[in-house]
């Protein structure tokens, strides 16, 4: 059974990877066994998660790479090859949100969240799968999101990024599970981060809010990402393919308490 979840000798790229759910993800593929490269926007993003990395003990290699260009993606795949092998699993990590009403959203910052959340881990994906299918297989890990069924105010842009991200994660699966190609994605629900920590002060209506809605009555964190995480990037998801994987403490099972 240790053996289905074993990652040992594989190599995972995180994207974004330099802290939060990434910095998390990360961690718990290299406790499996896999050798960890991550990338992220600036070389300050990537010598802070260095010094995370090293400080959990593990030996990773960062790189500098903005994830929506293509170009600068080939050579980080080009790099990563060089020094690490080629990618075996891929966790497209990296995004971002816009919190702005729709009718006050400029064109520019809605072209900028689907650039970001959907056109790169189309980039980074186009950029590996070739190298999967020479080796025989991989697995491509998309983090999606609650977004990808829900709708909320003020994240239009997110919540179309994200339910295009949940249909191309369908569609790699469809298009390269001939290959030996798994790609799925994870939906987290509201995660205990350093974004989330104004939102989570005991009073705060937002916190009341989430823990009312969510069945387990908690926010997640992110070492419940962890478990997934691994079964996704391991052989123990092999026959698992397109499949969109809720890590939400049951938000989207659950319609809420009936008003008193």
């Amino acid at each position: 059974m240790r053996d289905l979840f074993s990652l040992k000798g594989k190599t995972a790229w995180v994207t974004g990877g330099s802290y939060g759910i990434g910095f998390s993800i990360a961690c718990a593929l290299s406790e499996a066994g896999a050798s960890i490269v991550f990338n992220d926007i600036n070389q300050e993003l990537v010598d802070k998660g260095l010094a995370s990395y090293q400080e959990a003990g593990i030996d990773a290699r960062g790189y500098v790479c903005d994830v929506t260009d293509e170009q600068a993606v080939s050579e980080t795949v080009q790099k990563i090859e060089r020094e690490a092998g080629a990618v075996d699993i891929l966790v497209n990590n990296a995004g971002i949100i816009k919190r702005v009403p729709m009718i006050e959203m400029s064109a520019a910052d809605f072209r900028k969240v689907i650039d970001v959340d959907l056109n790169a881990p189309f980039i980074v994906a186009k950029a590996v799968i070739p190298s999967m299918i020479k080796k025989g297989g991989g697995k491509i890990i998309n983090i999606c999101s609650m977004m990808s069924e829900l709708g909320r105010e003020t994240v239009s842009a997110y919540a179309a990024a994200k339910g295009g991200l949940k249909m191309l994660t369908r569609n790699i699966a469809s298009e390269y599970g001939e290959y030996n190609i798994q790609c799925n994605g994870i939906g987290p629900g509201y995660i205990e981060t350093p974004q989330t920590e104004p939102l989570r002060q005991p009073g705060h209506p937002f916190n009341s809010f989430i823990i009312s809605k969510t069945p387990a009555a908690r926010w997640g964190t992110t070492d419940d990402l962890k478990g997934p995480s691994v079964f996704l990037a391991s052989p123990a998801s092999d026959f698992v393919n397109g499949h969109i994987l809720y890590v939400d403490g049951g938000i989207l099972a659950y319609i809420g308490k009936q008003p008193k």
